[in-house]
């Protein structure tokens, strides 16, 4: 009798996985589809890929305006074309915050992160623990060991192509992960202007000096404890049924609320991309799982919630896919699966 597999099967099954462990380099004009390209200013920045220090491009200034609103350049007077020894020293910092490989150069995976729809909030932070970080001065809400939080979403300021129950519960969501993780509870309330959290959509300058841009770009944002303000896009197209939205820069309103109130409750961005509080989402996906830095954050702040216990987290981390594996250790170990099986 034949066995199932040889040693020629073997190396064929290797060679045509090898494009998918290895792929190979993108062309800049491919990185991004233009129809998911956050907006026009951000859609030029394709063009410097694999500029690095001395690099002279046109447009390269408005490049320094976006790492400058999100906290990694100071200088705000004469951005220039030229990418000089502060713009290099901004980049690793991005690099470095975001998880990316460290290489002061726009290499294609920094490229793609910059034009990736983010979060609002600056990366600028003070406090760095692990991959986790707090706002300066970690504020974080009242000083109890138990407390209850209400929100409310403002009467002016909605989006009318969903119908309000379903906003409401997307947000009732949100809230439950981290009340699930921390001893703080959250209740919906009627009165807009006493609530602590308050939540509304708004499009460009809506007067709080972070105006939005459209479509895509930044999606949202929210202010540190105990300001409360939590602002989304109107903008965008918001979901919260990617089966019931056949656009394709469909944004889910459950996984960036969850991020959002992250921040609302004091925590600043991760470095670790699994995680809520990770700075970007792409259109498309759904994101609403506090991982494990996300917990550790907040928990270090607000103390543990009594009946959370951290392996009902690992475990949905396992089954939801987010154990994530180098491809050379699965080439490794479909070797050695199938030498078992020979």
């Amino acid at each position: 009798m034949y066995p199932f597999f040889s040693y020629n099967t073997l190396f064929f099954l290797i060679l045509s996985l090898l494009p998918h462990l290895f792929p190979a380099r993108t062309a800049p004009g491919a990185l991004i589809p233009g129809r998911l390209s956050p907006n026009a200013t951000w859609n030029n920045f394709v063009n410097f890929i694999d500029a690095g220090k001395g690099a002279n491009f046109s447009g390269m200034s408005e490049l320094k305006k976006y790492f400058h609103r999100f906290g990694y350049l100071h200088v705000v007077d004469n951005f220039t074309d030229v990418f000089d020894d502060s713009f290099e020293s901004a980049v690793v910092n991005y690099q470095r915050n975001l998880g990316l490989t460290v290489i002061g150069k726009l290499d294609e995976g920094t490229v793609t992160q910059i034009m990736s729809p983010r979060c609002g909030v600056s990366d600028e932070i003070i406090h760095v623990t692990k991959n986790y970080a707090y706002f300066s001065g970690e504020p974080r809400w009242g000083a109890s060991a138990h407390m209850t939080l209400t929100y409310a979403f403002s009467g002016d300021n909605m989006i009318n192509y969903l119908s309000f129950s379903d906003v409401s519960e997307a947000f009732r969501r949100s809230f439950s992960r981290w009340s699930t993780v921390i001893p703080v509870n959250f209740t919906e309330a009627d009165d807009y202007s006493s609530a602590d959290i308050k939540i509304g959509f708004y499009k460009g300058d809506h007067g709080d000096q972070e105006p939005f841009d459209g479509v895509l770009g930044v999606l949202a944002h929210a202010f540190s404890p105990e300001n409360g303000r939590l602002h989304f896009d109107e903008a965008e197209t918001w979901a919260v049924d990617f089966r019931s939205s056949e656009s394709k820069v469909a944004v889910d309103l459950e996984s960036v609320a969850t991020h959002e109130i992250g921040h609302a409750l004091g925590l600043a961005h991760s470095s670790v991309k699994g995680a809520i509080m990770y700075p970007s989402l792409s259109p498309r996906t759904k994101k609403v799982d506090l991982k494990i830095d996300d917990v550790e954050g907040i928990q270090a702040l607000y103390g543990s919630n009594p009946n959370f216990h951290y392996s009902s987290l690992i475990e949905s981390d396992v089954s939801s896919g987010w154990v994530v594996m180098n491809p050379m250790k699965w080439l490794i170990y479909l070797v050695v699966f199938v030498g078992v099986v020979l």
